[in-house]
This record gives structure tokens, C-alpha cells and sequence, in this order.
């Protein structure tokens, strides 16, 4: 046997290994064997990351390339995750729990610091409700599947009001936005930025916010899958996106500047949602997971998913 053929044959056993199709050439076999991280985000932060390009940059030394698929909620980008379209994402508290009820592989990839104040209740201008309360009956509508259902459970928790209390419409954020306007609904509980956009431009009232009542985090995830064979690659994910925030955090008109261009919304927009933003990026540790526990119990409880969650299998990605 030649030092050639022997060679020959340990890529061939390699690519086989790696799941690969050894292909005659050098670089067509170097193109099949690279990674590609497809990254479905909302409309918001994650957009920053994406129009600088440090992503693809920080990336490009290990042979991965980036992908972006832009989503106008959590809950379909988890529909993504599962039907395999997309590899990594950002989404609230809630859409993780209905998905993982669902039987989707996801697990945590990284978390913000709480930031309440980016989720909230709004009326129409000259509403009659005064007090959370005052729901009672009510027309309110929301994303189905996302963070702000949470919300609403425990706000209206708090009020002494149970879920069924009020007529839940459920419409994803610009067809919400329309029934707003038109006032067919009595109420709408949203995020950032279309929260702002529709303080900003529609002079929308705000009943209440997260504030005491629950985290609002932003959650990234992953499959087990990708996870396990990607590790590196959603390290430098979570770096980069926690470099964003830093940055943001020093630089708060800058940052609303650059998000303006990025989202195409007025820059008073954006100052709003930002100066009310908390900013810090990191791995999901066991307190996190916990709080992540205690909305699954809860709509456990409430029937909003039909079985009972152990999120260990959920566990979040080791990127140390």
C-alpha cells in the first residue's frame, strides 16, 4: 500500500465518520464539510447583530457561516426549531414551555438579565379602563404561545382575577396592532419594540407593565442536536450577542440610533425601548431553569398544555 492510498483512505473513513460525502476534489470536499448556523430572530435586537456582521466575522476562522430567517413572534420560530429549519433563535419566557409540551428538542442556550419593563398592557387613548381589574370581561388581545400570555396569567393573578376572567383574542402583533386601531379590542398586551411604536405613533396608554410580576427574559435556543456537535459555535453566538448589550448599555442613544436604521422605526421609538432595557447576555443556570419550571407548572395548572414538564431534559447548553 502507497503512503498515498493510505492516506486516501483515512479521509474516506473520516468524512464517513462525519456523516460526509468525500468528493474528488479539494475544495468541494472542504465546502460539504462546513457548518452553517441558521439563526431565526424577531424583529429587535438580534437585528443589531445581524446588520453590524460581528457574527459572521467571528464565525468565518472556524468554516461557519451565518443565516438569518426574521420571525414576527417566538412561537413560530420554534416551529421552526422543530421542523429543523432553523438552528439557533430568541424568544420570550412562554414559547419554550408550549414548544417543549409539543415534544420540540430544544434546549437553553444563553438568557438576559430580567427587563420587565419591555412587555406590557396597553388601552386606546380615552379608555374607560382604569385598573387592571377593570378587565374583567374584556376583550384582550396577544401572541398566542408568547411571553406576554405569562404575563397576563399572573397580572391578572395579582388583581384577583382568574385567566378565564377576560375574552382572550389571539392575534400575532400587526394584525393586533390593526384591531387596536380600529378598536375592536379593549386592550393589547405586548413587547418591545412594537410596545413603543404603538405608545409613539398611537398615543396607546399603558395600564402596566412587568414590573413585579414577572422577569420578561429573552431566551436563546438551540437543539440538542446542534448543541452536542456545535458547542464552539453557540459560545461565540452568546459572546457576541452579550458584546452588543455591553456596548448598548455605555451607549444608549447610539445603540437607539443604529436599532432606528436597522428596524426602520422612528428614533423616539427606539430611545424609548431602549432607555427602559436591561442589557446583559449569559448561560441559563439552575435558578434560571427554575423560573422557566415555574411558568410550565403554571400553565400546567391551567390547562394551557396538556402535560406536566420536567425541564432537566431541557437542560441548558455547557458553554464553558
Amino acid at each position: 500500500m502507497t503512503h498515498t492510498t493510505a492516506l486516501t483512505r483515512r479521509h474516506v473513513l473520516t468524512a464517513a465518520a462525519a456523516g460526509a460525502t468525500l468528493a474528488i476534489a479539494g475544495p468541494s470536499w472542504a465546502q460539504s464539510a462546513s457548518r452553517v448556523l441558521r439563526v431565526g430572530h424577531q424583529k429587535g435586537w438580534l437585528s443589531i447583530l445581524k446588520g453590524r456582521g460581528t457574527l459572521e466575522k467571528r464565525l468565518a476562522p472556524l468554516g461557519v457561516k451565518a443565516t438569518w430567517v426574521e420571525f414576527n413572534a417566538g412561537p413560530v420560530q420554534l416551529e421552526a426549531l422543530n421542523v429543523g429549519s432553523i438552528d439557533f433563535g430568541d424568544v420570550g419566557e412562554a414559547p419554550p414551555i408550549f414548544a417543549q409540551a409539543a415534544g420540540a428538542p430544544l434546549v437553553y442556550a444563553g438568557a438576559t438579565v430580567p427587563r420587565p419593563r419591555l412587555e406590557a398592557i396597553i388601552l386606546p387613548k380615552g379608555s374607560p379602563i382604569k385598573t387592571v381589574a377593570d378587565l374583567k370581561g374584556k376583550r384582550v388581545a396577544y401572541n398566542k404561545g408568547s411571553n406576554v400570555q405569562y404575563l397576563l396569567v399572573k397580572l391578572l393573578e395579582k388583581h384577583g382575577l382568574k385567566y378565564g376572567d377576560v375574552q382572550s383574542i389571539f392575534l400575532p402583533p400587526p394584525d393586533a396592532r390593526a384591531a387596536f386601531e380600529k378598536g375592536a379590542i379593549d386592550a393589547w398586551i405586548i413587547w418591545d419594540p412594537f410596545l413603543a411604536s404603538a405608545q409613539k405613533t398611537l398615543d396607546a396608554q399603558l395600564l402596566a407593565d412587568a414590573t413585579g410580576i414577572v422577569n420578561n427574559r429573552a431566551y436563546y435556543f438551540t437543539s440538542r442536536e446542534f448543541a452536542t456537535k456545535n458547542v464552539d459555535v453557540l459560545k461565540i453566538a452568546i459572546e457576541e450577542i452579550n458584546a452588543i448589550d455591553t456596548w448598548a448599555s455605555k451607549n444608549k442613544l447610539a445603540a437607539a440610533q443604529e436599532l432606528s436604521k436597522v428596524l426602520g422605526l422612528d428614533m423616539a421609538i427606539t430611545e424609548l425601548y431602549l432607555n427602559r432595557s436591561a442589557f446583559g447576555t449569559a448561560a441559563v443556570n439552575s435558578d434560571i431553569l427554575a423560573e422557566q419550571q415555574q411558568i410550565a407548572d403554571t400553565f400546567f395548572e391551567l390547562k394551557l398544555i396538556p402535560k406536566k414538564l420536567n425541564l432537566r431534559h431541557a437542560a441548558p447548553v455547557d458553554l464553558s
